[in-house]
């Protein structure tokens, strides 16, 4: 293995530890020193790599949305046809992260947007990270009517903030485990709007 192979490697050891301390612990009450006895590693060397705290955290979150992407990536992959890759990415959204084999993104989620409210750094890399997200369903939206199967008069972005926006929401909700709402109905609530916006009245 060359030196780039292992450095990355170690890279990817060190980001898998921060977030799985910052997601049991919190970003508060997490230290260096913790991922780095959870990682079998010096403090210093996390120093070495990330710096801060803060750029530990905003690159844990975004080594954990690689790995949605990477999950979503291979569950849509065997599907030819954009409205039902819409629709199994609501089924991975509105599931619990373990049931989908998720990494534990919505923790370090919810760090960051307590951080962005006044820190520019993790206010960009909120809102680059929410760009690919709104980016990938817009991108279903517009297939999706080039295939026929969603209506032509709806503008895919329009729709598409629509769509994550809910379904971010009952993500949220599911995570909390809010008594309220089960992943059953977060499914039918995430569908309803999918059908609304984009199939209701497609043949009229």
């Amino acid at each position: 293995m060359g030196d780039d192979a292992v450095t990355r490697a170690r890279r990817l050891q060190l980001l898998d530890a921060g977030a799985q301390v910052i997601a049991e612990r919190g970003f508060a009450n997490t230290r260096l020193a913790d991922v780095a006895k959870v990682a079998g590693v010096s403090a210093p060397l996390i120093v070495h790599y990330f710096g801060t705290r803060e750029q530990l955290l905003s690159d844990a979150l975004e080594y954990t949305e690689d790995r949605f992407y990477e999950v979503v990536t291979e569950r849509l992959a065997p599907l030819s046809r954009a409205a039902d890759r819409l629709t199994e990415l609501i089924v991975v959204n509105c599931s619990p992260e373990p049931a989908v084999n998720l990494p534990q993104g919505w923790a370090l989620w919810f760090e960051i947007w307590n951080r962005a409210v006044h820190d520019p750094a993790a206010a960009a890399k909120r809102a680059a990270l929410d760009a690919r997200w709104n980016d990938l369903v817009s991108g279903l939206v517009r297939q999706g009517q080039a295939d026929g199967d969603f209506r032509p008069d709806v503008d895919p972005d329009r729709a598409a903030r629509m769509l994550t926006a809910l379904m971010d929401g009952l993500s949220i909700s599911l995570q909390l485990e809010d008594p309220a709402l089960t992943p059953a109905d977060a499914l039918s609530l995430a569908t309803e709007l999918r059908d609304r916006l984009l199939v209701e009245n497609l043949r009229t």
